[in-house]
């Protein structure tokens, strides 16, 4: 597995030659989960059905029973990933932000994802 590195502002790096990729990693399965995440679902033109069913499953009123299954699911979907090792979701409706920490089990080894989405 081949992953293009994103730099702080979330763009793709560009420049350094093979040093911009994650090649057979834990790191190139863990930003694959995290691109298939930001993803909303409808949002890619060559595949509407595709992405992260956030309207409808994630973000609103009565989602607290769904999120974090489709998210799970988005999860466990993504190319590399074996097995979901932990998971602990925090939703702040305050300052309605959902953080996820995960520990993953990849084709390439263990990694920890901790994001807020």
């Amino acid at each position: 597995m081949r992953y293009r590195k994103l730099d702080a502002a979330g763009d793709y790096s560009f420049g350094s030659g093979s040093a911009d990729f994650y090649v057979n990693s834990p790191e190139a399965v863990a930003q694959a989960v995290l691109t298939r995440l930001e993803l909303f679902k409808g949002e890619w033109f060559l595949d509407t059905a595709d992405g992260t069913p956030w309207s409808t499953e994630v973000l609103g009123e009565g989602t607290r029973g769904t999120y974090d299954m489709a998210i799970r699911n988005r999860i466990l979907g993504t190319t590399g990933v074996n097995q979901i090792d932990s998971y602990d979701s925090t939703f702040d409706a305050d300052a309605r932000k959902l953080s996820v920490t995960c520990t993953i089990t990849t084709a390439y080894g263990q990694t920890t994802i901790s994001e807020t989405l």
